[in-house]
C-alpha cells in the first residue's frame, strides 16, 4: 500500500467491522454502557497501532481540505466509519441510549 491514508482507513474499517459484527454482539449485546466501554478499547487500539507507525514522524495526512497529524486523522476517520455502523447496530439490537 502506497498511501498511508488508505492503510489507516482500511485498519479503521476492519476494527469497526470486527467490533460490531463479532465482539459487541457477544460481549455487549444491547447494553449501551458496555458498548461504550468496549468502544474505548477498540478506538484506543486503532490509535495505538497507527501511533506506533507515525508518532514523531512529522507526516501530515490529508483530511478533505486541510492537513492533520496521524492522531486526528485516525480519530476523525474512525468516527466517520463507526457512526453509520453503530446506528445500524443500535437499530438491529434495539439498544436504548
Amino acid at each position: 500500500m502506497d498511501s498511508p491514508e488508505l492503510s489507516i482507513l482500511l485498519l479503521n474499517l476492519v476494527i469497526v467491522l470486527v467490533a460490531y459484527l463479532s465482539v459487541y454482539p457477544k460481549l455487549a449485546g444491547n447494553s449501551f454502557n458496555k458498548i461504550s466501554f468496549y468502544d474505548m478499547f477498540t478506538s484506543g487500539f486503532a490509535l495505538l497501532v497507527v501511533g506506533l507507525n507515525y508518532w514523531g514522524s512529522g507526516h501530515e495526512f490529508s483530511l478533505l481540505t486541510f492537513n492533520v497529524n496521524w492522531f486526528w486523522f485516525t480519530l476523525v476517520t474512525y468516527g466517520a466509519i463507526e457512526i453509520p455502523i453503530a446506528i445500524w447496530y443500535f437499530k438491529k439490537q434495539d439498544v436504548k441510549v
